[in-house]
């Protein structure tokens, strides 16, 4: 097989790499986050689904209304307090705690590896690993779990059952 060269961009142009020259390459990946205030009544917490409910401003997501369904990310910090400033993950893998994620989706021990988490229909800021079955529910894909405690965030578009 013959040895090929990756190309690079040098000064503009575009040429092979050189002999002796190395790739940097960032192998962890970009994660975007945004800040943003609760508006919630009560303090949210790391790994809660959110969405825009007013401009700057977020809520507890929830799969049973069009105005609560769509998820921008999730809760990245340990807690947001009330009228407070916080970060939220859009993308890339969240870390949290298996208690913190048993408070998330009311399970005991974290996530599962390997399953797909849902926006739950029924209770506001929980995942569920449940599909939501209900008529009028949505059925939003939020991630899927890589250990007890690291989700992939990965959000598609809602599907109103």
């Amino acid at each position: 097989m013959a040895e090929r060269k990756p190309l690079v961009i040098n000064a503009g142009q575009i040429q092979q790499i050189q002999t002796g020259d190395t790739l940097d390459v960032n192998l962890t990946g970009e994660v975007d986050t945004v800040s943003l205030e609760n508006e919630n009544a009560g303090t949210i917490v790391i790994g809660c689904p959110v969405y825009c409910s007013d401009v700057d401003k977020v809520d507890k997501a929830q799969a049973n209304a069009v105005a609560t369904v769509e998820v921008l990310g999730l809760v990245q910090d340990v807690t947001i307090l009330t009228t407070a400033s916080g970060n939220i993950q859009t993308d890339g893998v969240l870390t949290a705690t298996t208690g913190q994620w048993d408070a998330i989706t009311g399970d005991t021990g974290g996530l599962t590896a390997g399953s797909v988490y849902y926006l739950d229909p029924d209770t506001a800021g929980m995942l569920t690993t449940t599909v939501p079955p209900d008529a009028g529910d949505f059925v939003l894909r939020v991630g899927k779990a890589i250990s007890a405690t690291g989700l992939e965030i990965s959000i598609l578009n809602a599907v109103k059952l």
